[in-house]
């Protein structure tokens, strides 16, 4: 009665063995092997605590460090089990409501500042983790932070030189600038 049944089990056992034991151990051996700090999530350490990853933003909103760009993951920021967008079109008037308030809060934590706030420091990426922001908004945000620092805006413009990356294979993307890396560079100059 189960003979014709007992082939068809077997390959089940044998392909739920090899694909779902045998093959993801291969693969994540191999990557241990070949790019073990990309397959370890490429994070960032700090005397053998891991304080974060290249490929994934965190928060700031202390006027001591360069602010991130918003993320609109759940149900944190950064949360990157739930990359995604805000799904918010340009008329919502939730995103017009989330823009003013992100707008605010820079204005409010450097009053002197004038200049036009870069849209990628009060809207968010469609994977709401990047760990980077434009050269634009590094800068318009490096006043405030050498005042709040005790640093001069050139050696801040420096720093954030030193940690600009350049276009992707040279002619892909923007340069950009990790603001973890930044932040840290800025912690190591000015404890």
């Amino acid at each position: 009665m189960f003979a014709p049944f007992l082939p068809a089990l077997r390959m089940l056992v044998v392909l739920s063995v090899l694909t779902g034991i045998a093959y993801p151990y291969l693969v994540t051996g191999i990557a241990q092997l070949a790019f073990p700090r990309a397959a370890n999530g490429s994070l960032i350490m700090d005397n053998g605590k891991a304080v974060g990853s290249t490929f994934i933003g965190q928060p700031f909103d202390d006027p001591k460090y360069f602010w991130s760009r918003p993320s609109a993951t759940a149900p944190q920021p950064y949360n990157a089990a739930a990359s995604s967008g805000s799904n918010l079109g340009p008329r919502n008037p939730a995103l017009v409501d989330a823009v003013k308030a992100r707008i605010q809060a820079l204005r409010d934590a450097d009053p002197d500042n004038k200049a036009a706030v870069p849209v990628d420091l009060v809207t968010a990426s469609g994977s709401g983790l990047d760990p980077q922001i434009s050269v634009a908004a590094a800068d318009f945000q490096a006043a405030r932070v050498a005042k709040v620092r005790g640093l001069s805006v050139e050696k801040v413009r420096a720093m954030v030189a030193d940690n600009t990356e350049p276009r992707s294979l040279g002619i892909l993307g923007e340069p950009r600038v990790n603001v973890l890396a930044l932040n840290r560079a800025l912690d190591r100059a000015v404890p």
